[in-house]
């Protein structure tokens, strides 16, 4: 069953019944807009923004998408980006792009004006969906981009150079186009990063959309009368993926825009919500408010709250032993996944082995796990090796670049690039991982970008950047300088050097010493690491 049918299921079956609610606690009662076409309903505070859309208003809303790219001219199999903020329009633009027959193209919304415009083009993409928070960055590429693919306007003010999204689908019909869509239709495409450091396109088939909807509702029991609540941005795949479980189920999700101790747990408390899925910072931010002081958790409803799981990095055990100290009556979960395999959950952690946390599981519903030496051959028991997994989420390829595609793919099975272990009772342990990318507080930072930018400063004769373990976030990303003879450079200069790179790419440690290269030239990380890292961590634990 292609995922399209899942929303057409849901609105024939609970049409009347919230399916999604939006949330920003930022935006005060006096400082709202009229968004329209959506229903507006009253906040329960003086505090919060709140929209919700019923199943049957979603579908309706995702078939005016659908026939308004009909309309302009798209055709199943062309491509269509999205470039927004967490908001009520992006699901139903996702699924409009999906029942046209065309590519669903999600964008990180901190890719710079660059980024874009290289995504646009690695993806063929036709259509760009965008928010009036991206005006600036459009704007610098926007005499190249409307000369080659369709620019809608998700907002009020549409500039000249765009269409206005909303007046073209309110003047698209509301009936499901005449299109089909099958399982082993193209679906969509996701980036992740490459060995330059630059996003390669994931092309996922919509039986791989599918698969994930089914194996989030059987991981997290997922049933309908729960309420999701959702983070995390929905351009990456664990956000998404985990909310298929809603989907699939037919029940309610609160889209939370905002992430602190007091936005998370008003809208638990406010919105009767039952599964949260949280990143390291946010589920220690939360246990150091009730600490300090800072937040009472006596104020808030949260007795239906059942399930926290985490994903998208290191996950510390003392944590979760902390969690379950405030919260003894949670179930705890973690699923490990990767974009190329349709996000989280190819390795299930399992509510049930909470006693087991620090490990990252055993294969997840529908999928086959191996661990391989350099060799391709099974370790044994106990080795370390490369994590290999196999099931319906893998990736068809990474688009148009057979050569990165030949490296990760193998009959089927997909390379992680992760190395782990297996113990005697099957589960799995993450020991490191071959990419030297740097995962902080779910966000992917790209070494290669940064050394990139600190080499242009003209008193810099080296550079490298790895990632230093951080409680925080998880790790945080270390520059390693090696200042030109002659030439003196202290922290400061290089911070405000950096102002340039946008604040999540940022070194938040700087450190000045010679760079070590091997005999061929590279930098040795991994000499790097043992010197500024130590010994750390024989097993980490990496998620979706």
């Amino acid at each position: 069953m292609p995922i399209t049918d899942l929303l057409e299921r849901n609105a024939k079956l609970y049409g009347d019944e919230v399916a999604l609610v939006e949330i920003n606690p930022e935006i005060k009662e006096e400082q709202r807009v009229t968004w329209k076409e959506y229903e507006l309903i009253q906040p329960t505070s003086d505090s919060y923004y709140r929209r919700q859309i019923t199943w049957g208003v979603f579908d309706e809303k995702a078939n005016r998408v659908a026939n308004t790219l009909i309309e302009r001219g798209i055709r199943p199999g062309q491509k269509c980006a999205i470039l927004l903020m967490n908001c009520l329009e992006w699901l139903p633009i996702y699924f409009g792009i999906l029942k046209a027959g065309a590519i669903a193209v999600p964008l990180n919304f901190r890719f710079t004006s660059e980024e874009i415009d290289y995504c646009l083009k690695a993806s063929d993409a036709d259509v760009l969906f965008y928010g009036p928070e991206f005006i600036g960055r459009i704007e610098a590429i926007a005499d190249k981009l409307k000369k080659e693919i369709l620019l809608f306007f998700v907002g009020d003010q549409c500039p000249s150079y765009a269409d206005d999204y909303y007046r073209h689908v309110s003047n698209s019909s509301s009936i499901a186009p005449r299109v089909l869509v099958q399982d082993t239709d193209k679906g969509a495409i996701y980036f992740s990063s490459g060995t330059t450091g630059f996003p390669k396109p994931i092309l996922l088939l919509h039986e791989a959309l599918s698969q994930s909807a089914q194996m989030e509702a059987k991981h997290h029991e997922t049933t309908k009368n729960d309420v999701f609540l959702c983070i995390p941005p929905l351009y990456h795949t664990g956000a998404k993926m985990h909310w298929f479980g809603s989907l699939y189920t037919g029940s309610r999700a609160v889209i939370l825009k905002g992430n602190s101790p007091e936005s998370i747990l008003s809208a638990v408390s406010n919105e009767g919500c039952t599964i949260v899925w949280l990143l390291v910072p946010w589920a220690q931010d939360i246990l150091t408010a009730f600490e300090s002081g800072k937040v009472n958790k006596d104020d808030y409803n949260l007795d239906q709250w059942r399930l926290m799981h985490i994903g998208a990095q290191p996950v510390p055990p003392s944590l979760i032993r902390r969690w379950l100290a405030v919260f003894p009556h949670h179930k705890y979960d973690t699923n490990y996944g990767l974009s190329e395999s349709t996000g989280p959950g190819c390795v299930h952690l399992g509510m049930e082995n909470v006693h087991k946390v620090g490990a990252i599981g055993v294969p997840g519903f529908n999928w086959k796990v191996k661990i391989v030496d350099e060799k391709n051959e099974r370790v044994q028991q106990g080795e370390v090796g490369e994590l290999c997994v196999k099931g319906r989420g893998v990736m068809v390829e990474y688009y148009k670049n057979p050569e990165a595609t030949a490296e990760v793919l193998e009959n089927g099975w997909l390379h992680t690039g992760d190395m782990a272990r297996q113990d005697e009772e099957g589960f799995i342990y993450l020991v490191d991982r071959k990419k030297d990318v740097i995962i902080s507080g779910g966000e992917n930072l790209y070494p290669v970008q940064i050394e990139s930018f600190l080499a242009a400063n003209q008193k810099i004769h080296d550079v490298a950047v790895i990632g230093l373990p951080d409680p925080r976030l998880g790790e945080i990303a270390a520059a390693i300088i090696q200042v030109k003879e002659g030439q003196t450079l202290t922290e400061e200069e290089v911070n405000h050097f950096c102002l340039d790179l946008p604040r999540y790419k940022r070194p938040r440690k700087i450190i000045f010493a010679n760079v070590i290269r091997n005999a061929t030239g590279k930098i040795d990380k991994p000499a790097l690491r043992k010197i500024y890292c130590g010994e750390r961590l024989v097993e980490k634990q990496y998620n979706s």
